[in-house]
């Protein structure tokens, strides 16, 4: 187990009544001196002596006295709560709070990391948006389509940059990723950014930016994940800027 495991654990081993295998996987982390495990079982160590020096010895009522008695085999009839016991039983409910309250502390920093990646996502995923309106909405942008398998949409903004979106197009095989290019006339493919595909197919790929005013093409092909600073297939669809080529 690893000590994330592990620290719900550690106020029951200070007190004595952590089970198996917790309570030797504690032991076994402290024995080689694990410092998380460590830091964490000193803090266990100052909570339970803060809650049994408050501990109010406490009289609880004959039946639960019988039930607990009747439980540890040490039922003694005529005789009153040991003043031990009292506080052993008060002790091991404060535990009972302090470790409820911890997990729930612990849950609920679960859920606001949750919450905080969900919405580190959506705002990535805004940001995406906001960038293709832009190239959607500029005033130089010019629209060409391509088809013949994969099929989509390029929009070029020459002041904004180049957004593709595309459908019908397979997810890339195992380390390998698409990239796409913009191609001047009568120049050397420019790389353009790294893309996958969804599982259904889709893709929407934004390469903000000036794009070179001598752009004529833009093209996809399969590369390594790492990208290549030039082509090494075959495109898998190519446009003009200004519209379908033949």
């Amino acid at each position: 187990m690893n000590c994330e495991e592990l620290r719900d654990q550690y106020e029951l081993y200070a007190i004595g009544v952590a089970e198996e295998p917790e309570r030797g996987e504690i032991r076994e982390h402290l024995n080689r001196g694990c410092e998380v495990c460590m830091a964490g079982m000193k803090r266990a160590r100052d909570v339970t002596a803060i809650l049994g020096g408050s501990a109010t010895p406490a009289t609880p009522s004959p039946k639960l006295r019988r039930r607990l008695l009747a439980a540890v085999g040490v039922e003694q009839p005529g005789f009153g709560w040991p003043p031990f016991l009292a506080l052993a039983l008060a002790l091991a409910l404060s535990l009972f709070a302090v470790v409820y309250f911890y997990g729930r502390e612990h849950d609920t920093n679960k859920e606001v990391a949750r919450l905080s990646n969900q919405l580190r996502d959506q705002s990535i995923g805004l940001t995406r948006m906001n960038e293709a309106f832009a190239i959607l909405n500029g005033a130089d942008t010019t629209v060409s389509s391509f088809g013949g398998g994969p099929k989509g949409k390029v929009f070029t903004s020459r002041s904004q940059g180049v957004l593709l979106i595309a459908s019908n197009l397979p997810q890339a095989p195992a380390g390998k990723a698409y990239e796409m290019w913009v191609i001047p006339k009568g120049g050397k493919p420019v790389p353009a950014g790294m893309f996958q595909s969804e599982a259904n197919g889709t893709a929407m790929h934004i390469q903000r930016g000036p794009v070179d005013a001598n752009a004529d093409l833009v093209a996809v092909t399969l590369e390594d994940q790492a990208g290549a600073p030039q082509p090494t297939s075959q495109p898998l669809f190519a446009t003009s800027v200004r519209g379908l080529l033949p």
